[in-house]
């Protein structure tokens, strides 16, 4: 029923894209990144294929968005735990950190738009 809600959205595959981005990056900054795997995967894959997205690709871009989830506020367990061997507080950490997100989303828009930079390796390895 999700993935018909999903497709059912939008028409475009950048749009319905977007979505799960979106949904995936605020997910992972309010849970932990192995029960989002689990929990998110069987039910975003099909959406993933639906609009012509690889398996591989889309695992890289599922990771790669629970990845900027555990170094996001609030729960951010991996910015927690930085936080408290570097000693510094997280409201500091916080803020030096807000000029990598930028980067971090724009790779991560490179990873779901652009195939070639997530699938050349794979492909040449004929997976």
């Amino acid at each position: 029923m999700m993935t018909d809600a999903l497709l059912g959205l939008s028409d475009s595959k950048i749009v319905i894209l977007l979505l799960v981005n979106a949904l995936l990056l605020a997910l992972g900054a309010i849970m932990d990144m192995a029960p989002l795997i689990l929990i998110m995967t069987p039910i975003l894959l099909p959406v993933a294929n639906a609009v012509g997205m690889d398996p591989v690709q889309f695992g890289i871009m599922l990771l790669l968005n629970l990845s900027v989830g555990l170094i996001t506020p609030p729960v951010g367990n991996v910015l927690f735990v930085g936080c408290a061997i570097g000693n510094i507080s997280v409201e500091k950490m916080s803020r030096s950190m807000i000029t990598f997100y930028l980067p971090m989303l724009i790779v991560l828009l490179l990873i779901t738009f652009v195939p070639a930079l997530s699938m050349t390796l794979p492909r040449l390895l004929g997976l």
